[in-house]
């Protein structure tokens, strides 16, 4: 079995695929901490106040044992207001969030339509499920709805489901939601959507793109969003928010929620604090994106490389070796800088994604851009 597993490794390093953990060093042009809230002494205070009052660090048990601590509750009391939501249910990561909903929810008479870029977790949830699944070219609207009409044309009397992100982690581009929500609403569809890298960060007051003004949910079979806590919000964890139905639903079926160990009380203070930060605090967000719009110039200025309109900036490069020789250069000037290469993303297109938050500045960021014009065009 050995020797099985050391072929499998040899034959990624042979094809530049193999996965190694690095240490961090230089300047974060890779996290997704936004805000840079997870080092900020808000959460840090947060964090030590809670162990003042003698919260544990651990919960224990699964909440449905003697896990259900009351932060947790009022984490997800807090949350379900903060994103106006009927009900929140608070898990350890945002994959096990999106693997629960999509391995628990449809129905084997369903049917999942998703986008080709939708996150590894929904995929992981769907080989689970009992629910067929179609999957669809990216943020393309009509596409959907012609999965949906050819499955009820050949006999499917289940609810559809539309599976998106609201922006997408390797593209940095956005849904087209205004178009989405019509054709759930043609089809008494279920709508999810993905919004981890917009939480805290887009729509009204950071609760993510489905808040944007204009956006109307009205005559929706139902919403269900997915808010995870580890990106903009600099803590861990992921929220489903929807129905209450949909919370009492996970409480007695998924899985992942069930069986799982409750995550740490101080996480869920953590997120608590990070909540209250977004809210009181817009002129972070407001800097934040000052630095995207800032980067965008940037990029535009000193390379021939398209933005794409959000903090994530990738830079397609197509072959592996290319996309890790340009990330370990740019590495060796100072900048933490990481390649994504296939099955992160499609065959055929390696890349640098540079991940714009407020842990850099923007003379940083300048050099940064004028680092990677000067390296790519020894790459090329």
């Amino acid at each position: 079995m050995h020797e099985r597993l050391a072929q499998t490794l040899t034959a990624l390093e042979r094809r530049g695929r193999r996965r190694t953990l690095a240490p961090i060093r230089g300047i974060d042009f890779s996290s997704n901490d936004y805000l840079g809230l997870a080092s900020s002494p808000e959460l840090r205070t947060a964090v030590e106040d809670a162990l003042r009052r003698g919260l544990p660090v651990g919960a224990g048990a699964s909440r449905l044992l003697r896990g259900n601590q009351e932060a947790h509750v009022r984490l997800e009391a807090a949350a379900s207001a903060f994103f106006r939501a009927e009900s929140a249910l608070f898990f350890s990561s945002g994959f096990l969030a999106n693997y629960a909903v999509f391995s628990t929810l449809p129905r084997r008479a369903d049917l999942v339509v998703y986008d080709a870029l939708i996150h590894a977790s929904v995929h992981d949830g769907l080989r689970s499920s009992h629910a067929p699944s179609v999957e669809v070219p990216h943020n393309d609207a009509t596409a959907f709805e012609d999965a949906i009409s050819k499955w009820r044309a050949a006999g499917g009397r289940g609810v559809p489901w539309i599976a998106v992100e609201t922006l997408y982690s390797m593209d940095g581009d956005c849904a087209p939601l205004a178009e989405l929500t019509a054709v759930a609403r043609r089809h008494d569809a279920m709508l999810v959507l993905d919004e981890a890298h917009a939480t805290g960060l887009y729509g009204d007051g950071g609760r993510g793109l489905a808040s944007d003004e204009g956006l109307n949910f009205e005559g929706l079979a139902g919403v269900i969003s997915v808010h995870t806590c580890g990106k903009a919000l600099g803590v861990m964890g992921g929220l489903v928010l929807g129905p209450r139905v949909v919370s009492d639903y996970l409480i007695n079926r998924g899985r992942p929620f069930v069986y799982a160990t409750a995550p740490s009380p101080l996480v869920s203070e953590a997120v608590c604090a990070a909540l209250e930060i977004v809210k009181t605090q817009p002129e972070r967000r407001a800097r934040f994106h000052r630095h995207v719009a800032f980067a965008a110039e940037a990029l535009r200025a000193h390379t021939d490389f398209e933005p794409s309109g959000s903090q994530i900036l990738p830079i397609v490069l197509g072959a592996d070796r290319r996309a890790t020789s340009l990330a370990a250069a740019l590495s060796r000037r100072g900048f933490d800088v990481r390649a994504i290469r296939p099955p992160t993303v499609p065959e055929g297109t390696a890349r640098l994604r540079l991940s714009i938050t407020l842990n850099v500045s923007e003379a940083e960021i300048d050099a940064l851009m004028a680092a990677l014009a000067a390296e790519y065009q020894v790459l090329t």
